[in-house]
């Protein structure tokens, strides 16, 4: 049930096992923990180029999303919660986005998370975002 000591995920009986799917239903953050706000992350190397396709993006944005986090102590596993925008969303990019969830975070739960089909994002040739919420001792 728990991912870090600062925050503890859950699939609770009654609703479907969303592990299947990259993610738990409930994050618990128990008082006293330092919370951290991560602004959106895309496929922007440190130059601001972004990777050239779908899969190259979400990759660089899982990385940069890590590179944000270890700045303040961090792990990808203090995420509490993710917000995923996806340009032109299709069932098609699930298992792309899946796989690349999985390298980043590797086994174990998932933070929870919404995903947000959108018809485009702030760059023209941005394909993919995610923000996240994470939950570090205080």
């Amino acid at each position: 049930m728990t991912q870090a000591a600062s925050v503890r995920l859950s699939n609770p009986s009654g609703l479907y096992d969303s592990s299947v799917n990259g993610y738990s239903h409930v994050a618990e953050v128990p008082a006293g923990t330092r919370l951290v706000f991560v602004a959106g992350q895309s496929g922007e190397n440190e130059q601001g180029q972004l990777e050239p396709d779908f899969q190259a993006q979400v990759a660089r944005a899982f990385q940069n999303l890590r590179i944000a986090l270890e700045a303040v102590g961090g792990t990808l596993q203090h995420i509490a919660k993710l917000t995923v925008y996806i340009v032109d969303h299709s069932e098609a990019k699930l298992p792309i986005y899946g796989a690349e969830l999985q390298r980043a975070f590797g086994q174990g739960p998932m933070p929870t998370c919404t995903l947000v089909p959108v018809p485009r994002l702030a760059l023209d040739a941005m394909l993919f975002e995610v923000d996240a919420v994470a939950c570090l001792p205080a």
